[in-house]
Parts: structure tokens; sequence; C-alpha cells
């Protein structure tokens, strides 16, 4: 058995590391009160320019106006996977859920898979498997504006126009409450229209043209649901984290408490010893 020193010492080390994660537990509250807000304040118009998108490419149009290039539909011979996950661990099972949840997406594509990585611990993950990793992007502020997804989704909308890929997919943690975060994978590329039915189907009189009014249109919508998925990542992330602190916290307290326990009964059994030695010194004596 250990001794007195070494429990006490023990016990020291683990209530210091509780203390550590008490405060990672606080600042990760924080900032989950914040990235918990945009991503709900976003959800909303993500998901109504999903649908006004969707509707747009459903409505007829003239036989001299060619398709957008977003909105064309290819054989797919290549896939190109978009992956956001977070640059630092202490977040549960949140990274692991994500990197299997897109590993298992990958086994089942009979075509190659090339990736796109924003995040430290999908980009480890992915060059450890071998894997197709096209660009990597790290170090996204927990406070991402939409300026700082853009260059990502300019090369997404590059290779999609390029031919490089014929389908482009985005996987991140999806926000569900504090406790629960779940792994998605969204298709971003080709944009599928709505199935209207033809009473919705009257078509729109373009100004300035149908070519223009897409050409700003639809990239916006990609680099808009980037973003999202980013925030919606970020919000995954913070709630994972302040949940895993926590259960940290309380596992350090619990594991004290059973030490100090010990420490006691050694501590006594110590006492006993010297008592037992002085009586029987002092008998011997006798």
């Amino acid at each position: 058995m250990p001794s007195l020193r070494q429990i006490r010492r023990r016990i020291r080390s683990i209530q210091n590391t509780g203390k550590v994660t008490k405060a990672m537990e606080m600042i990760a509250a924080t900032r989950m009160r914040r990235a918990q807000s945009n991503a709900l304040s976003g959800r909303p118009y993500a998901n109504k320019l999903q649908e006004v998108i969707s509707n747009l490419a459903a409505q007829p149009r003239e036989e001299s106006v060619e398709i957008h290039p977003l909105l064309q539909s290819r054989e797919v011979k290549t896939i190109q996977l978009l992956h956001i996950t977070p640059d630092r661990g202490l977040c549960g099972g949140l990274n692991s859920s994500l990197n299997r949840h897109v590993a298992e997406f990958i086994l089942r594509q009979n075509v190659p898979v090339n990736m796109i990585v924003v995040g430290r611990k999908c980009r480890d993950f992915m060059v450890r498997s071998g894997q197709d990793v096209k660009a990597v992007f790290t170090n996204m502020s927990d406070r991402p504006q939409l300026e700082d997804t853009n260059p990502i989704a300019h090369m997404v909308i590059s290779d999609y126009k390029s031919l490089l890929t014929d389908e482009v997919h985005v996987a991140y943690g999806e926000f569900v409450s504090t406790a629960v975060q779940n792994p998605v994978i969204k298709k971003l590329l080709p944009i599928i229209p709505s199935e209207l039915a033809g009473s919705l189907q009257s078509g729109y009189i373009y100004e300035p043209t149908h070519t223009e009014i897409l050409d700003v249109a639809l990239p916006r919508y990609v680099e808009a649901q980037i973003y999202h998925a980013l925030l919606e990542l970020i919000a995954s992330e913070q709630s994972a984290r302040m949940v895993a602190m926590r259960n940290a916290t309380e596992s350090a307290s619990e594991m004290a408490s059973d030490l100090s326990l010990i420490a006691n009964k050694v501590r006594q059994e110590s006492i006993t010893n010297e008592l037992l030695d002085i009586i029987g010194g002092a008998a011997a004596l006798e």
C-alpha cells in the first residue's frame, strides 16, 4: 500500500487538476452561451435560404438559358467532402464521433473522395488514415465572420465549376442541446431543386438577367451554408467541452474524497502500530 505521504501528494495533484477542469468548464460555459445563440439565430436564415434557392432552381426557364454550373447534376466520378471539426480536444467524444461518421461515409462510396478539412482533429485523423486531403484550414476563431469561411467556399465552388468534383458534401456537428450534438453529412452541391406543384411553377422574369442573378445568389448560398455549418460546430464544441469538464471536475472530487478516506485509514493504522509498539516496549520493560 502507498505511504501516507504518497497518498497526500496524489490528493493534492488531483485537487489541482480539478481546479483546472473547473476553470475550463466556466470558460466553456461562457463561450457556449454565445455560440449557441449564434447557431440558433442563424439556423432559420440558413434553412430559409436553402428553401428559396431550391425553389428558384425548380422554376421553369427559357430554352435559350443554360443551367447554372452549380445547379448541374452529372455522373458522380469524384466526391469532395468538407469536414469540419474543432482544433482542440477535451470535448468528450465529439471529435471521435465526427471522424467515425465521416470514415463510415467514405467507406460506403464507390468513387474517390477528396477532402477539405477544417480543424486540426480532422486533419490529423485523415492524414493518419491516408485520405486524399486537398486543403487544410486551422485556427478558426470561436467568433467567426462570414469572411473567414469565404476562402473555403471559393475553393469548393471553383472545384465544382472546373469539373474536378461532381458532388460536394459538408460534415459537421449539429447542435441539438447542451448534452446532445449529432454528426451530420449534408449535400452541398449540386443544389437539388424542390419538387413544386404545377401551380407553384410559375416562372420568373429576371432583372437584369437570369444568369447574372444566379451568379450572385448561388455562391452566396454556398458561403452561407458553410458559415452556418461552422457556427453549428462551434456551438457543439463548446457544449461538449463544458459537459466534459464538468464530468472531469466531479470525477476529480470523488477521487480526492476516496483517497482522503484511504489516507485516514493509513494514518489510523500507523498510529495504532505506534501505540502497539509503545505498549509492547513498556510491557517488555516490566
